[in-house]
């Protein structure tokens, strides 16, 4: 069947082929070959069948330019035809046709092997063998990202049987073949670009940015693994060792070593050139104490237990704060109130204690003891008052109760140790308001300070000022103290409330003294003394305390029961001798 292709001839290379028989067309003269081309005789071309005319060869379209992406691929001619130019491309055909079947890109860079057809008149080279089908486009190379040829529309669709005029296309430029080598391909670059060759290069590839950031980690790690064991190396060394130069520790520059005269300071600075410490032996005995310079004349008052031992015969020995040391002779001492003057000689610049006033006195104020505990001479501690008239008896070491003291005692809660006896109490503008002379410590029930070498519990007593001046004073004039009376001998078995007057004496005498204080003012043996100027007596030593608290001629008002009913009696205290 005569579909409208010549027969009997080898199939040619079109664009398209068409059913309706193009007008003739003049057969162009043949090209002439390159130096080096190697040109084919033509074959016959045998007469077309008479009952049909021969299908002439459709003229091609002009194509519009295009860069060719591989080799030029000719058209072979068929025997005694002419042999039109094969376009890089295929020509525009109609829509219709366009869209029933599709038309290859480009012609095939591997399509070399083939001889070449004359194109425009111009022998070319046979091909050698088949065509490949697998190298012409879509399969062969550039590749599948070759650009897609484009589609020329004509100007209107042709009738039926109405051959479509092809216009005269422009002869390829050759792409040159790359050399023979291995080539690295890009499906981004442009068609027809050159290619790259690959090269063997000693310069390393560019590493990418996750690369980079990988070893910036491992080397902040590694930095950061070598920075803990070498700090950890020199903490170790730092430690065992002490550091590795020479250690300068901070510290404060010189100040003022003034303070301010009601401070702890201020007043310790005021107190201790007129404190002394005392060194007392004698009797097969010796201790330890302190006192104060009451003038410049060399009196120093101190307690009477104190020098106790020098009493008979012995030796003291005074110590003053800047260390020098004199020898001290008694001058007077009493124990009913526990308080003794000694006196030194030879020695000048003598500062008195300022002596204070003990009514003034008010619990909570603060004070400050001076002494030396334990043989530990300038010893300052600090506390308040905390309580006043406490009635306190101490000594009672002799059995017979000529050694006792009667004490309406201030309490404070400065620590006062052995050896803080006799030494002053002061308050804050170093005025002396008391003397030490004992302490509550725990388990003993004697209060004294005397023998006992317990510390200090927060109970320290001391003799109020106002008294120790007046005994103080009779001691220096006289040598000995007075002490106030009224008269009665108390029954100290007694264990009621209050301070009840004995039926007898001691020598079986009677117990008021006739004539006396007590007698005078109506006082009864048997009565039950309950009060004094008011304030509650429970027990014979308070009111020894009490009454021993004022100075003789002075006017007491007691309060007592008698026979069940409260009496208030005034009397003038009298006056004994001390021992």
């Amino acid at each position: 069947m005569n579909d409208g292709k010549p027969t009997g001839q080898k199939p040619k290379w079109w664009s398209r082929p068409t059913s309706t028989p193009p007008a003739a067309i003049a057969e162009p003269a043949a090209p002439v070959a390159d130096e080096g081309d190697f040109t084919l005789a033509a074959p016959a071309t045998p007469e077309p069948a008479a009952t049909e005319p021969a299908t002439p060869e459709p003229v091609a379209m002009e194509a519009p330019a295009q860069e060719a992406v591989g080799p030029e691929v000719p058209e072979v001619p068929a025997a005694g035809t002419a042999t039109p130019e094969v376009p890089a491309q295929a020509a525009v055909v109609p829509e219709a046709a366009h869209a029933a079947a599709p038309v290859p890109q480009q012609a095939s860079a591997g399509l070399q092997d083939r001889a070449e057809v004359p194109v425009g008149g111009q022998p070319q080279s046979q091909p050698l063998h088949e065509p490949d089908e697998y190298r012409t486009p879509p399969y062969g190379g550039p590749g599948p990202w070759a650009p897609a040829p484009p589609v020329q529309r004509p100007v209107a669709t042709p009738a039926h049987d109405v051959p479509v005029p092809h216009q005269q296309q422009t002869t390829p430029q050759p792409v040159p073949t790359p050399p023979a080598q291995w080539v690295q391909y890009d499906p981004w670059g442009a068609p027809g670009a050159p290619v790259a060759p690959l090269t063997v290069s000693s310069v390393p590839p560019a590493r990418s940015p996750r690369s980079r950031r990988g070893r910036a980690l491992v080397a902040a790690l590694v930095l950061a693994l070598i920075t803990g064991v070498v700090g950890g190396a020199v903490g170790a060394y730092v430690e065992r060792n002490g550091g590795i130069t020479t250690v300068e520790l901070p510290q404060a520059g010189a100040e003022d070593s003034g303070r301010a005269p009601d401070s702890v300071a201020g007043i310790a600075a005021s107190a201790l050139p007129s404190v002394v410490t005392l060194h007392v032996s004698g009797a097969g005995s010796s201790g330890t104490g302190t006192g104060f310079v009451l003038d410049t004349q060399g009196h120093i008052l101190t307690n009477n237990h104190v020098v106790d031992a020098a009493a008979s015969s012995g030796e003291i020995t005074v110590t003053f704060s800047s260390g020098e040391t004199a020898d001290a002779k008694l001058v007077g001492r009493d124990s009913g109130y526990d308080l003794a003057v000694v006196k030194v000689t030879g020695v000048s610049g003598l500062k008195p204690l300022p002596l204070g006033n003990s009514d003034n006195v008010r619990v909570g104020d603060p004070v400050v003891a001076i002494g030396a505990p334990f043989d530990l001479q300038n010893t300052v501690t600090s506390g308040i008052i905390s309580a006043k008239e406490r009635p306190i008896t101490a000594g009672g070491e002799k059995g017979d109760g000529s050694d006792v003291s009667y004490v309406d005692a201030l309490q404070t809660d400065a620590p006062i140790n052995p050896g803080n006896s006799g030494g002053p109490l002061v308050d804050s503008k170093a005025r002396v308001i008391g003397i030490n002379s004992a302490i509550r410590a725990a388990g003993d029930g004697s209060g004294g300070d005397s023998g006992a070498q317990s510390g200090s519990i927060g109970l320290g007593f001391a003799i109020p000022i106002n008294q120790g001046k007046r005994v103080a004073e009779e001691l220096i004039n006289t040598g000995k103290a007075t002490h106030p009376v009224i008269g009665v001998s108390l029954d100290m078995q007694f264990n009621g409330d209050g301070a009840r007057v004995g039926e007898k004496g001691k020598d079986g005498s009677a117990s008021v003294t006739p004539g006396g204080p007590a007698a005078k003012a109506g006082v009864r043996a048997g009565d039950v003394i309950t009060k004094v100027d008011g304030q509650r007596v429970h027990s014979g030593e308070e009111l020894i305390v009490k009454i021993r608290a004022h100075r003789p001629g002075d006017r007491l008002e007691l309060t007592l029961l008698r026979g069940g009913k409260e009496q208030t009696k005034t009397l003038t205290l009298g006056s004994s001798q001390g021992d």
